[in-house]
């Protein structure tokens, strides 16, 4: 940061854009002995423009971002130059965070979601099935890290410029998103190099779906083909609720099915959610983003919400132990309901609430009320009742074993305890009469104190 006052000037600032081909008049990228320098002057003009405010403000003055959008559109569809394509997205990315007037030109006049769905798509490698439906190779080979790096920059561009999208409500822009959230789809039924590069491909491709409008995320699922229609013999909607085991061989099939719709990319949110539960840290950054996602999809989309149900908050069986204890995905989110941190603490106890359709009874079942106090506090739904929202009125089925159990258990801490012994059946009429007369003059006080 002290060294680059030389290099900040207009004339130097031209030269590196001149050696990264930025320059409009040049038309095309043949020469590959070319490519190193091309490289290294968007590194050096990366390390600049995030170092230095003078770069940032001749940024605009040289209007970059148009040109690394012109260099984008020449090399968008050629694998080969990847390393070209990963820094410009890069620059572009650190533009449109540190100048918010650059992510509305990369939104409106440069045409930038559609130019960075292209990208990743090109970065994926998609074959389209249908309007907003890809083709998924479960069995393919991993993202090589070229390709996952030019994907996890062009995710990060999308998030700047489309930070506000969610208030969007036109038709064309509505197709737009529709694509991105497919693209993002297939992005989260792939996996890159390691499992690092992985978890951080994901969660980009979070963050970015929570800038979508929650009425395009209808295409993260998908009717089932033909083909993968005949291949299911059974379906977790259609298992008895008792054949647990029958439901579990269904979900490690690699197609997650419910009411005839393919859930693998709900489930992989659901399993990403869990595993950043798991790390126990950093849960503000790391898990609210994910747990937001998948409370809006649960309150905007039915098909969502009843799976969700289904493998969050299956039907009771063991009330022995408190809704808090243990390793199942409710143990771990009830227990984030009483988290020092106020966000999470929100943020868990919404998303179980909206999975129980905002039903106070239904929250408390699988809750307990001490731990959804809280909530329901800041709701006004102490006394009982329900949300805002509407929620279709398919009932909960209850099973045997939580409705024998239900007259013992304990509404505060949600779990079954043995009825306490009655101290007066203990006591002889003396006593009886003693304590009586004591809970007497104590009301007699507290009368006297009321006036």
């Amino acid at each position: 940061k002290k060294v680059l006052v030389p290099v900040t000037t207009k004339e130097n600032m031209q030269i590196l854009l001149r050696l990264a081909k930025l320059n409009e008049s040049d038309d095309s990228l043949e020469k590959v002995s070319e490519f190193p320098v091309i490289v290294e002057s968007l590194k050096c003009l990366c390390n600049i423009v995030f170092n230095s405010q003078m770069a940032q403000q001749l940024s605009l003055e040289l209007n970059l971002a148009a040109k690394l959008c012109n260099l984008l559109r020449k090399c968008k569809d050629r694998k080969f130059i990847n390393d070209i394509k990963c820094f410009d997205l890069r620059l572009l990315f650190l533009l449109s965070l540190l100048h918010t007037d650059i992510r509305s030109q990369l939104r409106y006049e440069l045409q930038g979601l559609p130019l960075l769905t292209q990208i990743l798509e090109s970065a994926f490698s998609i074959k389209w099935t249908d309007e907003y439906e890809s083709a998924i190779d479960h069995n393919g080979p991993p993202l090589s890290p070229q390709e996952t790096d030019c994907a996890i920059e062009a995710l990060k561009a999308l998030f700047n410029v489309t930070v506000d999208s969610w208030k969007v409500h036109k038709e064309s822009d509505s197709h737009q998103f529709r694509v991105m959230a497919a693209v993002l789809r297939h992005c989260l039924l792939i996996v890159g190099p390691t499992e690092d590069k992985t978890e951080e491909l994901h969660s980009n491709a979070v963050n970015l779906l929570s800038n979508v409008p929650v009425s395009c995320l209808d295409v993260l699922i998908c009717p089932l083909t033909h083909e993968e229609t005949a291949q299911e013999a059974t379906t977790l909607d259609e298992l008895p609720s008792d054949k647990t085991a029958e439901k579990e061989t269904v979900l490690k099939k690699n197609t997650m099915v419910y009411n005839g719709m393919n859930m693998e990319a709900i489930h992989v949110l659901l399993s990403f959610m869990e595993k950043r539960i798991d790390k126990g840290s950093s849960y503000r950054e790391g898990l609210t983003p994910v747990l937001s996602l998948l409370t809006e999809c649960s309150r905007a989309h039915r098909n969502i919400r009843k799976f969700l149900k289904d493998q969050v908050l299956p039907p009771l069986r063991d009330v022995t132990n408190r809704p808090e204890v243990g390793s199942t995905v409710r143990n771990k989110l009830v227990r984030l309901m009483t988290h020092v941190d106020l966000g999470v603490k929100q943020i868990a106890a919404e998303f179980l609430f909206v999975l129980c359709k905002e039903r106070v009874d239904s929250l408390l079942k699988y809750t307990g009320y001490g731990n959804a106090a809280g909530l329901l506090a800041a709701r006004g739904l102490l006394a009982g009742g329900r949300g805002d929202n509407w929620y279709s009125e398919d009932e909960d089925t209850d099973t045997e074993e939580y409705k024998n159990a239900k007259p013992n258990i304990n509404l505060i801490t949600g779990h079954l305890e043995e009825p306490m012994p009655n101290p007066i059946d203990e006591m002889t009429e003396e006593q009886k009469e003693y304590e009586a007369m004591k809970l007497v003059n104590m009301l007699d006080k507290l009368s006297r104190r009321a006036d």
